[in-house]
């Protein structure tokens, strides 16, 4: 029923469950209720629970979100799986959680329910708190605290208990770990197999920050790749962001999703005291652009979202369709932590075949020595050298075939330089295909099955295949043999593909036939056809089969040859070069021995292409006697080593940020030679690398996976290193204990982890006690291991509360240990103001995990004493100007302010009406907007602080600066020349009045559709106090008058230029590029403005400035800018972005902290008045920031939040 009600409109789903739970303030009696009464341990934050223990408080805050307008409301269930429920020792009552909470909720949805306006209910299945993907030992990067199969059968077990207690739907949510929600599809395939009937199901991502990826690596279209194979109700994305931020992802999803889409971002990201306080009207109006752009069919909200957004969010899907799902071409999408899609435009797909044992002698050697650290490398030269997949195969006699392939492709997980393209698991036996596709959390291959043991294994397997969500590769084999010539090959193909497609329901485009590439000159005459048959069945395939792929093992026609590489890499190119003629899509290459179709020797080819072609009996013959002549060892793979030239210092740096163990024994060895102690190694080069590491991991520029990359080489290098360091000192030394914990009520402990992966690779020993600790065994542990430092660690607001009360009881205990905070809601203001009061010794706010190193390092210095003793000053000071924010300026009261108004004599005002009124957008040429350069600004750029043209002929700066304006006007031809940046604008103009100092404006038929939010200055002045209102007519005048506003950028299209200039290192012309950029941004500004005055509004028609008297503003009117100094107010451009559908227009939007993007874009309004200026509004008081909040549907926290400079 929910698809046809999809169908015609858009669905909203309800908002946080914990927020809501927070607001009843319940007791640990309130978890145990009577059933839980004796417990063995605490169960406050067990929110879950109190389906059972608290029924009515769940009931009512269901209610209260249909009562808001939710047609969807989630079950109580994002905690109720087995494993989750660990941590509370509940894992026993895990299909009764489920069942009343999905009761509870169905019985308010029927309540609720109307003919009109249906309701229905989801079963929230959340992430749990382990994750497939990624290890927790930096040390054993391929172990993992959970398998595919656990996770499973825990999700089976919640998914049985909230069907049977009466749920519409299912929602896998939160997925920041693909492996965990392929997990939990597959059990829910069997759940519904076993019950004979499905639910629609919707699954939810999580991008965790601004790097656009999950939090196991993954893009948005891996993601979508990876678990397109269930017929998904929707999918989409919620918490960790913003509206804004989360924007472009779902859009991404809304372009390349065959299913409905959702989003349900979180309100904003939490304020300095760890509060969600987006306000319900700020968030909606985020939300409206998501159904104004077509990008949604559900939509909701995560943490921090209350009834009260839910409803803003209600009010207005009524306005709006809900987008259509778009028509996708069959296409074959794979995925790693990056899509690869294979389509008609496709080159040939090289698929890697060093990482297979049947395929290298040198990957069996290190597999069979255990040494899975080197045989890593195979893959990754394989990557690097061009393979976009990469075949893993461990087939062999003498092996575990399952413990080894589980335990490489964990590896190869763990190193995002190899695991960014799909794996092709390759074996003849089905269990290790099987084990294999439990560790891919991307869309891989399986290689292969085939008709060898008849249709009934075929079709279990190919079905096991299409659940784990794999394409398929097809050997042609049937019940009679392999298929070795050409109407063996197509008849099998045929078959098995009827069977695929007609049967199991395989999507055609999955499908990869191998009809195998059969070894020629043998010297048997029945293989002397082989190639030619495989050429011919391809095509076959290719026009006969709809969407099929072909492939094939192309080293196996060679094997003539072993030996001889250079007749072998001939004999590949050749055969490729025809295959991929007749239809070849892909094949399994070992790059490094094909040789360039063009630069092989002509007689070579001749005799390679008699033999694959079959073109005589002879053929055979020459091309082994020409092979005696030109035996070699062929191409020789060269790998760029440039790096090794470096100093010791640098390559270990290198080592540690590109993940690199390849010659770390050698340079950790040569690095102890050269200083005077081994731990000086540890203290410097090691150090200092693992510092960048935390630099690029804290800006964005390394995720999850390549930082414990970079620590597993940290700690190798640690570990040749302390034998030395035990030999000098007796024993090893450690540079000190610091014990970490998640506190009580909050399970959340990613972040912890990796500051304990970081001080772990700075040679610290760490106590991790988990998560959901006490503050009782916080303390005993601490005082039991003799630690050095606590650190803290909490995600969820009530974790601040926890935080006090464990500061509380180390000061009641009289502790002296050090005390770190850390966590997306802990802040350098809350530790300052709430946190340091009750605890006399140290408190640290530690931002995140690439600083915890350098303040664990001062909390154990000498000076330690000198920077607790600043660090209180500064939280001091922290806490006084939070407290006080009181400057010795007089201000005014608002009122008082407004009295002082600039006063127009609106009778005798004459209101210039423009030509036209509307949205007008515009490209323009780059020769037409240089004109209007301002060059001072671009010479301050390059700190030559001169005005422009002056500074050309100046004694100090002429002759550089010469070169610079000759350089930026040669920079400004080639933009011109090569189209590298597009110039646009968008602008618009409105009837408008004053109200206060609100500015409403108005359609053509007076009907108001935006309101301009102003603020007032408030300190004493000797004239007026200015608000940007006082410039328009205000509304009881009766006259009508104007306002404009404008978006103009310069910006597009400079990232392929940029990424030229970076690639040749040439910082120069990146700092030239970007500088002419903002110029011709702001001159284009400048351009706009002028024909504003001129030409649309033409309040000043006939004036005739020069370019300088442009610059000095000469003109009448201002066009300030929302973000400084008269409208500080950043939160305002999503009006003007609103009105003026800035992104839709002209590609320019806004990110969460209201920056443009692209850079080089300028924003603002337009005003007329003969009397308007430019102004500062400084310092406002509490009764503006009350009134502006009330004004502007915000909460005083968001308000103070956006003005912190001008309170």
């Amino acid at each position: 029923m929910i698809e046809k009600v999809l169908k015609n409109k858009i669905l909203v789903l309800d908002g946080a469950m914990g927020t809501m739970i927070q607001r009843f303030s319940l007791s640990e009696d309130d978890f145990r209720g009577h059933r839980f009464k004796n417990h063995d341990c605490d169960l406050r934050g067990n929110n879950d629970l109190l389906s059972i223990t608290r029924p009515d408080v769940i009931q009512s805050i269901h209610e209260d979100y249909l009562i808001a307008g939710s047609d969807i409301i989630e079950t109580n269930t994002f905690s109720s799986t087995s494993i989750a429920q660990e941590d509370y020792n509940l894992s026993s009552i895990v299909y009764d959680l489920n069942f009343q909470s999905a009761k509870i909720a169905k019985d308010a949805a029927i309540k609720f329910t109307t003919k009109d306006k249906p309701r229905f209910v989801a079963g929230s299945i959340g992430p749990t708190n382990r994750t497939a993907s990624i290890s927790p030992d930096v040390e054993n990067p391929a172990f993992r605290l959970i398998t595919f199969d656990q996770l499973k059968d825990a999700y089976k077990e919640q998914t049985l208990g909230l069907i049977d207690g009466g749920v519409d739907l299912l929602l896998v949510e939160t997925v920041f770990d693909t492996l965990n929600c392929k997990a939990a599809l597959f059990g829910i395939e069997e759940v519904f197999e076993k019950i004979g009937k499905r639910l629609p199901i919707m699954v939810s991502g999580t991008i965790t920050d601004e790097s656009g990826r999950t939090l196991s690596g993954q893009t948005t279209e891996a993601f979508l790749n990876s678990i397109s194979h269930i017929p998904l109700l929707s999918i989409g994305f919620n918490c960790a962001l913003g509206a804004i931020s989360m924007s472009q992802y779902v859009k991404e999803l809304s372009d390349k999703a065959p299913f409905y889409i959702s989003a349900f971002p979180n309100a904003g990201l939490p304020n300095e005291m760890g509060e969600y306080d987006q306000s319900p009207g700020a968030m909606a109006n985020q939300i409206e652009d998501f159904m104004r752009r077509d990008m949604v069919n559900i939509i909701g909200g995560c943490c921090g979202t209350t009834p009260d957004h839910i409803k803003a969010f209600s009010n207005l899907t009524t306005k709006y369709k809900p987008r259509e799902i778009p028509h996708l071409v069959k296409d074959m999408r794979l995925s790693g932590l990056e899509a690869v899609n294979i389509n008609k435009a496709s080159n040939f797909i090289n698929i890697g075949e060093r990482t297979n044992i049947t395929g290298s002698l040198k990957f069996k050697r290190l597999i069979k020595e255990n040494n899975f650290e080197e045989a890593l490398t195979i893959a990754l030269n394989q990557v690097e050298g061009g393979a976009q997949v990469i075949d893993v195969n461990m087939d062999d006699g003498m092996l575990d075939g399952k413990e080894c392939m589980v335990n490489f492709l964990n590896l190869v997980a763990s190193d995002p330089d190899i695991s960014r393209v799909p794996i092709m698991i390759d074996s003849s036996k089905w269990d290790i295909i099987e084990e294999g596709l439990k560790c891919v959390q991307g869309k891989g291959i399986v290689n292969s099955i085939s008709l060898k043991e008849g249709e009934e294994v075929f079709i279990k397997q190919a079905k096991t295949i299409k659940r784990f969500g794999a394409a398929v590769v097809v050997m042609a084999f049937d019940e009679k043999g392999q298929a070795v010539n050409y109407e063996d090959k197509i008849r099998i193909c045929k078959r098995a593909y009827d069977i695929l497609t007609k049967k199991v329901f395989f999507p055609a485009e999955d499908i990869i036939f191998d009809p195998n590439i059969l070894t020629v000159a043998t010297g048997i005459e029945e293989h002397n056809n082989y190639a030619v048959d495989f050429f011919r069945a391809t095509k076959w395939i290719k026009e006969n089969l709809p969407y099929a792929k072909v492939s094939g093992g192309v080293s196996n026609v060679s094997f003539s040859f072993r030996g001889n590489n250079i007749v072998r890499e001939a004999m590949h190119s050749s055969f490729l070069f025809h295959a991929i003629n007749n239809g070849l899509d892909m094949g399994i290459v070992n790059a490094g021995m094909i040789e360039v179709y063009e630069e092989i020797p002509k007689n070579l080819l001749k005799a390679v292409e008699d033999v694959l072609l079959n073109r005589d009996d002879q053929a055979t013959d020459r091309l082994l006697n020409l092979a005696e002549n030109i035996k070699g060892k062929g191409k020789v793979r060269q790998e760029d080593l440039s790096w090794r030239e470096k100093t010791v210092e640098e390559r270990l740096s290198y080592s540690l940020v590109k993940g690199n163990v390849s010659f770390l024994d050698t340079d950790v060895e040569e690095a102890r030679n050269k200083f005077n102690k081994p731990i000086e190694v540890i203290e410097g080069p090691l150090m200092d690398g693992m510092n960048i590491v935390g630099d690029l991991f804290g800006s964005g520029k390394m995720f999850l996976p390549q930082v414990v990359k970079s620590a597993r080489v940290m700690k190798k290098a640690v570990a040749i290193l302390t034998p030395y360091i035990e030999k000098g000192k007796g024993k090893a030394v450690t540079a000190g204990k610091v014990l970490l914990a998640t506190v009580k009520g909050d399970v959340h402990d990613i972040g912890k982890n990796i500051v304990g992966v970081v001080l772990g690779c700075n040679n610290y020993e760490i106590i991790d006690l988990g998560v959901m600790v006490s503050s009782d065994k916080i303390l005993s542990e601490a005082t039991k291991h003799n630690v050095d430092v606590i650190g803290l660690s909490g995600l969820i607001t009530p974790s601040l509360d926890e935080m006090i009360y464990v500061a509380k009881e180390m000061q009641r205990n009289k502790m002296k240990i050090p005390l770190i905070i850390g966590g997306a809601t802990t802040s350098k203001i809350h530790t300052a103001v709430k946190l340091n009061e009750h605890y006399d010794n140290s408190i640290v706010h530690v931002i995140d995990a690439s600083k915890s190193v350098g303040v664990l390092g001062n909390l154990m210095s000498k000076e330690s004493k000198s920077f607790c003793k600043e660090i209180d000053i500064e939280y001091n000071d922290i806490k006084e100007n939070y407290l006080k924010r009181k400057s010795q300026k007089r201000y005014l009261s608002l009122s008082e302010a407004r009295n002082n108004k600039l006063e127009t004599n609106w009778e005798e005002y004459k209101t210039s009406h423009p030509t036209k009124t509307g949205v007008f957008k515009e490209n323009h040429d780059i020769n037409a907007i240089r004109e209007y350069i301002d060059w001072t600004p671009f010479f301050y750029t390059w700190e030559m602080k001169m005005k422009f043209p002056q500074i050309l002929e100046d004694d100090k700066f002429g002759n550089q600066a010469k070169k610079l304006y000759d350089d930026a006007n040669k920079m400004l031809d080639k933009v011109y020349q090569n189209n590298w940046l597009h110039l646009k604008s968008v602008v618009g103009i409105w009837k408008a009045n004053s109200e206060g100092d609100d500015i409403l404006l108005k359609d053509s038929e007076n009907n108001i559709i935006e309101t301009f939010c102003t603020l007032r200055q408030q300190s004493v002045k000797s004239n007026n106090n200015l608000a940007l209102s006082d410039y328009i007519a205000p509304k009881e005048t009766g006259h009508d008058d104007y306002i404009g506003a404008f978006v103009c950028t310069a910006g597009l299209g400079i990232e392929k230029p940029l990424a030229n200039y970076e690639k040749d290192l040439d910082d120069y012309n990146i700092i030239l590029l970007k500088a002419i950029a903002d110029r011709l941004a702001e001159a284009l500004t400048e351009f706009m403005h002028e024909k504003i005055r001129k030409e649309i509004w033409a309040y000043s028609k006939n004036e005739n400035y020069s370019n300088d008297e442009l610059i000095e503003e000469k003109y009448i009117g201002i066009r300030p800018a929302p973000g400084y100094t008269a409208c500080p107010d950043h939160t305002e451009k999503l009006k003007i972005f609103k009105l003026l559908n800035a992104e839709k227009n002209i590609g320019v939007s806004l990110t969460e902290s209201m920056a443009m993007t692209p850079n080089s874009s300028v924003s603002g309004y337009y005003f007329s008045h003969p009397k308007s200026k430019y102004f500062t509004v400084g310092k406002i008081q509490d009764d503006q920031i009350k009134d502006y909040a009330r004004r502007k549907e915000m909460s005083i926290n968001e308000v103070e939040k956006w003005l912190q400079s001008n309170i």
